[in-house]
């Protein structure tokens, strides 16, 4: 049996609240709350967060075959993103790594080319949706990625959702499209569309519903994405499920993440869903896809560490407009009068890209004393090239002291610098990202996520910073969010 092995989301810590846009900007603002990545993120790095709980499960990384990223915001052109989030990861160099980027819909394809695949594919989704400042899809929108992992029984991971089919409908319709460098989207009259979409996703999900043998009102979970929200809205009301079995479109807490949003549904239906019922997801966008999953006796035991619905509650408060538009790149405020960062320089991270990248140190084979950065020589007993690696991205630790810098260059000021001494062993200091002068305090929790520490010179800067466990999260060394 084929289908789902594993999954995973994520959605970034910090929020803005609609109506902080309408009082700043004196316009209609909405109610609720977007999902905002943080001046340290943007897709690549979300990505990985995604993917980490996806491959939270021993020995999960070692079987994936290949690697697709998805989104609509790639982080370089040219460059492959996703051999970022494979280094990251620390997957097996024959691993295939691939983009699928530059529209929506890809993140669709990417879903189904994994689904589709024989080898065990891992398949990211991950977006950061901007708009010009009061625009609908400022508003409207939000950050966020998901992660799945496709494959079978004969992989050696128990399938925890079970592929019953899928069906798409391609359609060339001009309705949203934004040209290589735009700031934002441009939209036609949104009525155009509506008809167009409730027709495609009908045809979709009828013929997906007929090759499994479905019938439309045996369907436990109808979830539908797309950033047409009224084809969307339509789509939910006229399918002919049940009414209790419409999943909620998180708009009001994160907003639409694009790209990543059909991830993000997905991943919360599973963190819901009982063994033996039938899922229904349907996108939208430049035609519409479906994919039918049935859940098995295995997902309970293997649901993801950190549910949706826990990340979308252990969200910030609302931050200020103005620091949003700041991280954007939409409000040019006054750089610190100090040098401007450098660029990371090719060659010294390729050889490091283990560390840099998947946060690897290194322990002494003759006295276990860890190192961080890892070390030919060891600090403890001297010994040379002892070594073995020592992957630490998991590991938590705990604050041994802490600076409050206001002079440093950084996008959110101050910036905050820990010591941490690590579960196990060995000590670091790093950047504390998510987090506040309150939370910079001696003996706190922390755990280690994947981020963008500056770019300079067009070339963006990948390593990994200290974030405060919160309150409600397991206090173990593994975990991913």
């Amino acid at each position: 049996m084929a289908g789902l092995i594993a999954y995973g989301a994520y959605v970034p810590y910090h929020r803005l609240a609609r109506a902080d846009v309408a009082a700043v900007l004196g316009a209609r603002g909405g109610k609720g709350t977007r999902a905002v990545a943080g001046y340290d993120e943007d897709t690549t790095s979300m990505a990985v967060e995604a993917a980490r709980g996806a491959l939270a499960r021993d020995g999960l990384r070692g079987r994936i075959g290949q690697l697709f990223l998805a989104t609509a915001a790639p982080a370089y052109l040219d460059k492959t993103n996703a051999t970022a989030v494979h280094a990251a990861l620390g997957l097996d160099e024959h691993v295939l790594a691939a983009d699928m980027a530059g529209s929506v819909r890809s993140g669709l394809g990417a879903l189904l080319t994994a689904a589709r695949s024989p080898i065990p594919t891992l398949t990211v989704l991950s977006d950061l949706r901007t708009g010009l400042p009061g625009g609908s899809d400022e508003i409207a929108g939000g950050d966020g990625a998901a992660a799945f992992v496709f494959g079978g029984h004969r992989n050696g991971a128990p399938v925890i959702a079970e592929l019953l089919a899928h069906d798409t409908v391609s359609d060339e319709i001009l309705e949203r499209w934004r040209l290589p460098g735009a700031a934002s989207s441009r939209v036609w009259e949104e009525r155009f569309a509506e008809e167009i979409y409730v027709s495609l996703a009908d045809k979709a999900l009828t013929a997906a519903l007929d090759h499994a043998a479905v019938d439309i009102g045996s369907i436990d979970h109808f979830a539908v994405a797309g950033l047409h929200a009224r084809a969307c809205a339509a789509v939910r009301r006229t399918a002919g499920v049940r009414p209790e079995a419409v999943t909620p479109d998180l708009a009001g807490a994160i907003g639409n993440a694009g790209t990543a949003q059909a991830g993000l549904l997905l991943a919360d239906v599973l963190d819901r869903a009982r063994p033996g019922e039938t899922i229904a997801l349907v996108v939208l966008g430049d035609g519409a896809g479906v994919l039918l999953l049935r859940t098995t006796d295995a997902l309970p035991a293997h649901r993801a560490a950190c549910p949706v619905s826990a990340q979308i509650a252990q969200g910030s408060a609302p931050m200020p407009y103005a620091t949003y538009l700041t991280w954007r790149g939409l409000l040019d405020r006054e750089p610190p009068r100090r040098p401007d960062p450098e660029p990371p320089y090719a060659p010294p991270a390729h050889r490091r890209t283990a560390w840099k990248y998947g946060f690897v140190a290194s322990r002494c084979e003759k006295c276990g004393t860890r190192h961080l950065p890892p070390d030919r020589v060891c600090t403890s007993c001297r010994s040379v090239d002892a070594m073995t690696d020592e992957p630490m991205e998991h590991v938590r630790g705990t604050v041994a002291t802490f600076t409050v810098d206001r002079l440093a260059h950084t996008p959110s000021p101050p910036m905050l610098v820990v010591v941490v001494d690590y579960d196990g062993g060995g000590r670091f200091r790093c950047q504390l990202t998510d987090a506040t002068e309150a939370d910079a305090v001696i003996g706190a929790r922390v755990e280690m996520t994947f981020r963008r520490t500056v770019t300079a010179s067009g070339v963006h800067n990948y390593f990994w910073k200290a974030r405060p466990v919160r309150a409600g999260e397991t206090d173990e060394t593994e975990g991913t969010h």
